[in-house]
This record gives structure tokens, C-alpha cells and sequence, in this order.
């Protein structure tokens, strides 16, 4: 059952060939197995999970059941769950309970999936190794001296070793689509707003936005189905009529335009990463697929426009964490500025410190027009740049990542090349468009065969096209079945 697709769970769940406790235990027992060496969980509550899993039962059983009831899942620990710790991986949260559901949740316990647990991250998902949680790194399960990508580190390695079928992300500058290529899943990044924020503890405002990582684009697909929706307490929530993402899974790919932008294949790819790209484009164009070549002119500018306004918005967000209200404070302090100051340098790490000097400065008085207002309009030339492009094709491809996972510490003390990792998915999310990735391959690069992500970028409300062609891309090949070795 660990290797079944969403679609064969629902099925053996709806043939009582399964129940959903039995299914929900299988998972608990693997976590408790597997879960202490790859550290992919922070909470666990069987007895709240099972208790999930006997209301499904129930509906099951009163055939009020839908597509998803049943199916156990995973949620990055930065969804608002209530009665469940809600720690953001940071100190700051290490013993929050949040008393409410964030809109994302809400909707698939409505659905009646079965949470399993909350997944480790980068501390406020900030960081794009998963080294920099307060509970410690999570590792990929590919090989365990790597790291598994972040921020959604840990929903990533839960999948891929079989700790949940599927797992909720979010994406700030590629913390779903970054993981997901170096763990081997599919994962997509909606386009800005299809997805409530409500609930979701944010980083940055403008760019945040949750998503689906499963093993397939069918599986993605499905939990979009579960995930988006209109929410009237979140201002940024688009208000849509509701899709079915699954619609045109089955469409054959004839006449599909693929454009590949000429920035995306420069220097900077690691030589394994570009075979393996290069091989999965010449399998769409078996499947009737076009390629054309197209500019992308100001990408090379996307990673320092996100890095002032990511920054930026993180500040303001993260002001809220005083230790007046809720989370840590600090034992000893002698006025209420004192409080601030020590709770603050103690509860938060030094990445998410680095981040909110960083967008401090930049919005303070001198700084602010030099820095904040122009990357905001080199925010605005890009997302002229993809308005330009898609008047020539209808996705865009390329790599996810410059390269593989690589080792714990290889980039942490250089936080420059830590950023660069994200230098293809964060121009996506600085236009507000929809992303994925999915597995195309192995790197030989390296002394172990490690996955490659192929990039798709869509059109603004094209997350169908996108899951279409992903789809059809899986049907002809199987690297998205595959398992890590030692997680058999």
C-alpha cells in the first residue's frame, strides 16, 4: 500500500479491501520506524491521527465519502493545525498549540484525510536546505549525508521515503519545487492566490503560496482539487470558479509549445542536471511536443530583487513574535524593551536574524527607494519578461535546480551560494505565476546517483496544462516510481 498512487488508496479504501485506521497505522508504524533517522517529522499524535482515521471510517461506511476521505497526509509545520504543536521549526514556536485551523487544513480534514504528523522545515521557512530548523536538519533519503532541499524539507523526504502518500508544502521562492527535485517527487506551486494563506505563518507575503508534493502529478492534482478554493480572510485569495485539475490529465501533448528560455541553459547547470533535462525535453517532443527558444532577459536579477523583498516583508511579518502574546520568552529581563530584545536573539535562529536585518535596513529611512522600490520594479520587468514569452509558447522548461542535493555544511557558511540554489523557481514566484517540478532523471555527477527536477512554468491560471503535460510525461516514464534504496 506505501507505493500505491491517492486514486488506488481511495479505491481500496471504497472496496473496504483497507480501512482507514489500517491504512493510517501502516503509516504511523513506518514513521516510527523510519522517521528517527531522517528526522522528516517534528510532531506525531497517533491518537489524534487514529481518531481521524475512525471518522473516515465512518463516512466511508455511510457512503458520504469524497475522492480524498480516508487518505492519510502530511502538513509542513507552518499550517496553523488546531490542537496540534504549530512550531514554524523555530524556538520562537516550540511550545505553540494553535487554537484554529489554517484555511488549507480546514478544507482536507472537510475532505476527511487524516493528518499524519507535521513536517520539519527550514526555521519560517526560510532557507533552502532544511538546515536551519531548531529541531535539527532533515535528511534525504537518497542519501542521508545530503540535503533533502528546503524550506519544505521535511514534506519532501516524508514522501519519498514513504512516510505519507502526499504532503502539503509552501513555496516562497521554490521551498515546494527545490525539494521536490532533490527528493525525486512532483510538486507544484500555484499561481499566486488560487490557495487561502489563512493560517499559513507567513514569511513573505507577496510570494508565499501553498501547495501539493506527491509522487505524481495525477496525486498533485488531486490534492489541489482539495486544497484550492476562494477565502474570504485572506485578501490576497482570488475569488474563482472552482476547477477540476484532474481534467485534462489524459490530453495528448500534439501542438504543445515548450519554451525554453536561453538564461535557463547557460553556465551554472551542473553537466548531470543538463543531460538529464536535455533527455526528458527530447521525450516531449516524441510525445508532440514543440520546443522554441525564448528570452527571459532579467532573470539573472531575480535573485537579488527577491533578496530585498523577501527580507522585507519578513520583517514586518516576523515583528509579531515579541514573547508578549504567545511563543518563547525570555526567563530573565529587566524592562519590557529588555524582554523584546532577549526573546527575539534567543527564540529566533541565525538565518531568520541575517533576514530580518537584512529587510530592516533595506526598508529604513535613506534605503527605502534605493532598494525596496527598485526591486520592486525589476519585480515588475520580469513578470514582463514571462508576459512576452507566453505570447510564443504555452509552458515554459527547464532545470529546477543549478544541481543535485549536496552534502550537510557544503553551502551553509556561504550564504550567497546557499541563494543561488533557488536561482530558477524564484523568478516564478516574484510574477505570481504557477511552477512544478517532477523527477526527469539521476545525476552520475556525483559518487551516488542523485534525482533531477525538471522545471514547468505555466501561464497564470494554467495549473491544468501544466499537471497535463507533467502527466503525460509520467506515462511514458518512471521516474517518479522510483524509491530510495535503503526506504524499501
Amino acid at each position: 500500500m506505501i507505493h500505491a498512487s491517492l486514486k488506488q488508496l481511495a479505491q481500496a479504501l471504497a472496496e473496504k479491501r483497507i480501512s482507514a485506521v489500517e491504512l493510517s497505522q501502516l503509516y504511523l508504524d513506518r514513521i516510527a520506524q523510519l522517521n528517527p533517522g531522517l528526522n522528516a517529522y517534528i510532531t506525531t499524535d497517533p491518537q489524534r491521527t487514529l481518531a481521524q482515521a475512525r471518522a473516515a471510517d465512518a463516512r466511508l461506511a455511510a457512503g458520504t465519502a469524497g475522492p480524498l476521505t480516508g487518505i492519510p497526509l502530511a502538513h509542513k509545520d507552518i499550517f496553523c493545525t488546531a490542537g496540534w504543536l504549530t512550531t514554524c521549526a523555530s524556538k520562537m514556536l516550540a511550545n505553540f498549540v494553535s487554537p484554529y485551523d489554517a484555511h488549507v487544513v480546514e478544507k482536507l480534514n472537510a475532505a476527511g484525510m487524516v493528518t499524519l504528523g507535521k513536517c520539519n522545515m527550514d526555521e519560517f521557512a526560510m532557507g533552502s536546505s532544511n538546515e536551519t530548523s531548531h529541531f535539527g536538519p532533515v535528511k534525504n533519503p537518497w542519501d542521508t549525508r545530503c540535503v533533502p532541499g528546503g524550506s519544505s524539507g521535511g514534506s519532501a523526504a516524508a514522501v519519498a521515503a514513504r512516510l505519507a502518500p502526499i504532503a502539503t508544502g509552501t513555496d516562497t521562492g521554490g521551498s515546494i519545487r527545490q525539494p521536490a527535485a532533490l527528493c525525486n517527487l512532483t510538486g507544484i506551486k500555484p499561481t499566486y492566490g488560487v490557495v487561502s494563506r489563512y493560517g499559513m505563518i507567513a514569511f513573505a507575503s507577496s510570494l508565499d503560496q501553498a501547495g501539493p508534493m506527491g509522487r505524481s502529478a495525477e496525486d498533485c492534482a488531486l490534492l489541489l482539487n482539495g486544497m484550492a478554493g476562494f477565502d474570504a480572510r485572506d485578501s490576497t485569495s482570488l475569488e474563482r470558479p472552482a476547477e477540476d485539475y484532474t481534467r485534462s490529465l489524459a490530453q495528448p501533448l500534439a501542438g504543445l509549445r515548450i519554451g525554453l528560455p536561453q538564461e535557463f541553459f547557460a553556465e551554472g547547470m551542473d553537466d548531470g542536471v543538463r543531460v538529464a533535462i536535455e533527455a526528458a525535453l527530447a521525450e516531449y517532443r516524441k510525445l508532440g511536443a514543440t520546443t522554441v527558444e525564448i528570452n527571459l532577459p532579467n532573470t539573472q536579477l531575480s535573485v537579488p530583487a527577491y533578496y530585498v523583498l523577501a527580507p522585507a516583508e519578513a520583517s514586518s511579518n516576523l515583528s509579531r513574535f515579541d514573547g508578549v502574546r504567545y511563543g518563547h520568552r525570555a526567563a530573565e529581563y529587566s524592562d519590557l524593551n529588555d524582554m523584546y530584545a532577549k526573546t527575539r536573539a534567543e527564540g529566533f535562529g541565525a538565518e531568520v536574524k541575517r533576514r530580518i536585518l537584512i529587510g530592516t535596513y533595506v526598508l529604513s529611512h535613506g534605503y527605502y527607494d534605493a532598494y525596496y522600490l527598485q526591486a520592486q520594479k525589476i519585480r515588475r520587468l520580469i513578470a514582463r519578461d514571462f508576459e512576452e514569452a507566453f505570447k510564443h509558447c504555452d509552458l515554459i522548461a527547464g532545470p529546477t535546480t543549478p544541481g543535485v542535493a549536496f552534502p550537510f555544511g557544503a553551502k551553509s557558511q556561504d550564504p550567497v551560494q546557499m541563494y543561488l540554489s533557488d536561482i530558477y523557481t524564484i523568478s516564478t514566484n516574484l510574477a505570481g505565476l504557477p511552477g512544478m517540478s517532477l523527477p526527469c532523471g539521476f545525476s552520475e555527477t556525483a559518487d551516488k546517483a542523485l534525482p533531477v527536477g525538471l522545471q514547468l512554468i505555466g501561464n497564470y491560471f494554467d495549473e491544468a496544462r501544466m499537471l497535463n503535460a507533467a502527466h503525460q510525461y509520467q506515462q511514458v516514464t518512471d521516474w517518479h516510481s522510483r524509491i530510495p534504496g535503503d526506504m524499501q
